[in-house]
């Protein structure tokens, strides 16, 4: 039996919950209160325990939120851009869940050991929205057809790791030459 839809207002709260653990983990560490969370979202803090009762669910779900985020923007991006451009917007938006990731290290690693496993289908999930990418564009013609998702995803995650101590723009020209390095030419 699935659980009940959450009402409109409820959703609203635990949506912003979700989203100001992102902001605290990432910011702040592990040790914020779930108190200054609570608050920041504009709740109670009995709100809070009623959708995470721990501070490991919030974790997880903070996490998961953002893993959300990445994942379903693939198709989303491929139904209002070229797939070739919908590919590489979709590589900003993996550097960018990286630096959170990083960002929430502390407080994903106290969520470890407690026992909990917010990784545990990460990686597939990525390189499957990461896949529908590619398909597209080689089905466009856009892209190599002999190219490997996991060296994509490999790719990606090496770049997001160097423009952690880079800038931005450093991220960008590098995600650039991976995309020419992709591309078809007959």
């Amino acid at each position: 039996m699935s659980a009940r839809p959450l009402r409109a207002d409820a959703q609203r709260n635990r949506d912003r919950l979700i989203e100001t653990a992102v902001q605290a983990f990432s910011h702040d560490g592990p040790d914020v209160t779930l108190d200054s969370i609570a608050k920041t979202a504009g709740v109670g803090i009995g709100t809070l325990y009623r959708h995470f009762p721990t501070r490991e669910a919030l974790i997880e779900a903070a996490y998961r939120n953002e893993l959300e985020k990445l994942t379903s923007a693939a198709p989303e991006l491929l139904k209002t851009m070229a797939p070739d451009q919908a590919l590489r917007t979709w590589m900003d938006h993996f550097v960018a869940y990286m630096t959170t990731k990083r960002g929430m290290g502390d407080a994903l690693k106290a969520l470890i050991a407690s026992g909990g496993d917010p990784f545990a289908r990460s990686r597939e999930l990525i390189t499957n929205a990461l896949g529908r990418l590619l398909d597209a564009t080689v089905n466009a013609g856009q892209t190599r057809p002999d190219i490997n998702v996991e060296d994509i995803f490999m790719g990606i995650a090496g770049i997001s790791m160097v423009s952690e101590s880079g800038t931005p723009e450093q991220a960008g020209r590098l995600l650039d030459l991976l995309m020419d390095g992709l591309r078809y030419h007959p």
